[in-house]
């Protein structure tokens, strides 16, 4: 069973800066996308970005566009995210998502267990 571990969370004031990582235990073959989500209290859970494998093509919430960058690590294969300029209302915990083509048109959905972020006003 592959598990994903997210790293690079913590404390950070508002206007600052964190990166995201996130490493896989065993491989994970088929990989058609990467991306991170997020979950604050009370909160569903929302994309905060995403990547394609195949074209490398990215996709962020308008709330962090222009402030969060995705990217992929083709060694690892895993995604990292790279959050400026951050805000009080991006406190939320990460999580780190990979979406494998397990079989033919069936996806499998891979999830870490967060990392939280808070940023103090």
């Amino acid at each position: 069973q592959v598990q994903l571990v997210e790293s690079g969370g913590g404390l950070v004031q508002a206007g600052g800066s964190l990166r995201l990582s996130c490493v896989a235990s065993g491989s994970v073959f088929s990989i058609v996308a990467m991306g991170w989500y997020r979950q604050a209290p009370g909160n569903e859970r929302e994309l905060v970005a995403s990547i394609t494998t195949s074209s490398g093509s990215t996709n962020y919430a308008d709330s962090v566009k222009g402030r969060f960058t995705i990217s992929r690590d083709n060694a690892k294969n895993t995604p990292s995210l790279q959050m400026n300029r951050l805000k009080p209302e991006d406190t939320a915990v990460y999580y780190c998502n990979i979406v494998a083509e397990t079989s033919y048109r069936d996806w499998t959905n891979y999830w870490g267990q967060g990392t939280q972020v808070t940023v103090s006003s």
